[in-house]
């Protein structure tokens, strides 16, 4: 009789393990996920035509393994898709790849443009000296900013915060400017109080001079060597019909080949015995035996969901754990009242952007995307209409979060509004979304989280894998990477260091991932 694997969430991670079950082991995965629906955070959601991209997913990774799963599933696009033959832009194609015009299943080429507002005007993200930015910035400010990087480099702050992180590269006027605003918005929490590993982890060595460095390089047309930053890269493949599209034929192609994949299923017990765990338990009260599992749900939720006795410390680290969460808010405009100033060529000619970082302090909004920009299929109309989605951070049970959906859309359009980014009248629709547990937060009781990591794999059969499995604020190449190290782990009978180090610094070099 086959060995079961029991999967929990049916995120990146979760379906990567399963996918990743059925190459390379003869076990039977079943998969438990909450929603009804696949791909977690990286789900796409279709309201009345147009589709949202929850967060903003760019498919771009230095590993060959995950970039080869990628586009085995959605190969990359071989013609033009149809904003680029409207505009007549060159992208690279890929030798008999299929034509997004044609066929669905196809990842687009699409171009890497992200910029901060801020006093309202544009600014390059990352940060570079460039006679736009000192125009922008105005010459006090920039002559504030150099003197600042200068001290930054000369005088080293300890890193035991990320507000020490971001100076030591950037100096404390751009810190102030750029970063802080930003972050307080992300966290609810001030960067002084947040641990340097989420910026150790996501920004990966970025550094005014490196952006610099990268700046001078594109303008000269010179290519360096060694690993580009992920935060620099210029073009990333996105699924026709945003990322969701692809969680869903993976979730396809483990159901047609004797995978389960149960929704509406949400964990709420795991039963153990003897150092090992035995079954899972359900809300609706199904059990369900396991011979493995592989958890992607909440650190927090999973300690509080084991049964038998836990030590305390093990129990109060676990509660302690902080996360936070979102609302996207979708609106459908007629027009955008900002003016497209680059040289690149769009749809309506509309800003190029597809990430807006906002830093404004007078808004309580975090970020803004273009859906237009990720891929001109996510809008029923994209040459008449542009699709935005705005991005608030909150925590569940705020003001934010409790606030009533008329309310909150009528707030977020006056602050699109009061920063000048549409016209007063402009929404034709909108909708709001709430998502829980989006970022695994870096405060707390989170110093203290090895005391939970050392317990949770203290149980032979149980893996941690993915974003929330974690705890870490992993992009998706990462929560895949954890997924494929575990079932690799368990088919070998090795060690739980590798699932655990795949977005640590020495993994980033070792495996070389983006």
């Amino acid at each position: 009789m086959r060995k079961t694997a029991l999967i929990i969430g049916a995120g990146p991670a979760g379906l990567t393990a399963a996918y990743t079950l059925l190459n390379e082991t003869d076990l039977v995965p079943i998969v438990l996920e909450a929603d009804d629906a696949v791909g977690g955070i990286s789900r796409t959601v279709l309201y009345h035509g147009n589709r949202m991209d929850l967060g903003g997913h760019r498919f771009f990774t230095k590993n060959d393994e995950v970039n080869a799963l990628w586009q085995s599933l959605m190969p990359l696009q071989g013609a033009p898709a149809f904003d680029d033959l409207a505009l007549g832009r060159e992208k690279p194609l890929a030798p008999n790849g299929p034509d997004p015009e044609k066929t669905d299943r196809v990842m687009l080429v699409r171009d890497r443009v992200s910029r901060i507002y801020f006093s309202r005007r544009f600014f390059d993200y990352p940060i570079s000296m460039k006679w736009q930015t000192i125009r922008n910035m105005g010459l006090c400010r920039t002559v504030r900013a150099g003197f600042g990087y200068l001290g930054a480099c000369i005088c080293k702050r300890k890193e035991t915060s990320l507000k020490d992180f971001l100076i030591n590269r950037f100096g404390t006027p751009l810190y102030t400017m750029f970063f802080e605003s930003y972050n307080e918005k992300l966290w609810g929490r001030n960067p002084s109080e947040i641990a340097p590993d989420w910026g150790a982890q996501r920004i990966k060595g970025l550094s005014l001079k490196k952006a610099v460095v990268e700046m001078v390089k594109s303008t000269f047309g010179i290519r360096g060597k060694g690993a580009v930053e992920t935060s620099l890269i210029e073009q990333f493949a996105y699924p026709k019909y945003g990322p969701g599209q692809l969680y869903e034929i993976m979730a396809e192609e483990i159901e047609r080949r004797g995978g389960t994949i149960l929704r509406g299923k949400t964990v709420t017990r795991l039963h153990t015995e003897n150092g090992r765990i035995r079954s899972v338990e359900t809300a609706d009260g199904s059990r369900y035996a396991a011979d493995v599992v592989f958890s992607s749900m909440p650190v927090k939720d999973l300690v509080a969901g084991l049964d038998g006795p836990v030590p305390d410390d093990v129990q109060t680290v676990a509660a302690g754990l902080p996360y936070r969460d979102f609302i996207t808010v979708g609106l459908l405009v007629d027009r955008l009242k900002l003016k497209n100033e680059t040289d690149r060529r769009t749809l309506g000619d509309i800003v190029p952007d597809c990430w807006i970082y906002v830093q404004e302090r007078d808004v309580r909004m975090g970020r803004i995307q273009i859906f237009n920009n990720w891929s001109p299929y996510l809008v029923q109309d994209p040459a008449h209409s542009v699709w935005l989605g705005l991005e608030y951070f909150c925590s569940e049970g705020d003001d934010l979060w409790t606030m009533p959906d008329a309310d909150f859309l009528q707030m977020a359009e006056s602050e699109l509004v009061r920063m000048g980014i549409i016209e007063t009248g402009a929404v034709r629709d909108g909708v709001r979304l709430r998502v829980k547990k989006a970022y695994p937060a870096y405060f707390d009781t989170y110093d203290r989280f090895e005391v939970v990591r050392n317990y949770l794999d203290s149980f032979e059969n149980l893996y941690c894998i993915g974003r929330n499995g974690q705890h870490r604020y992993n992009n998706m190449d990462h929560s895949m990477l954890t997924a494929i190290e575990a079932v690799r782990a368990y088919r070998n009978g090795t060690g739980k260091e590798a699932v655990w180090n795949v977005n640590t610094e020495e993994s980033y070099h070792e495996e070389k991932q983006a």
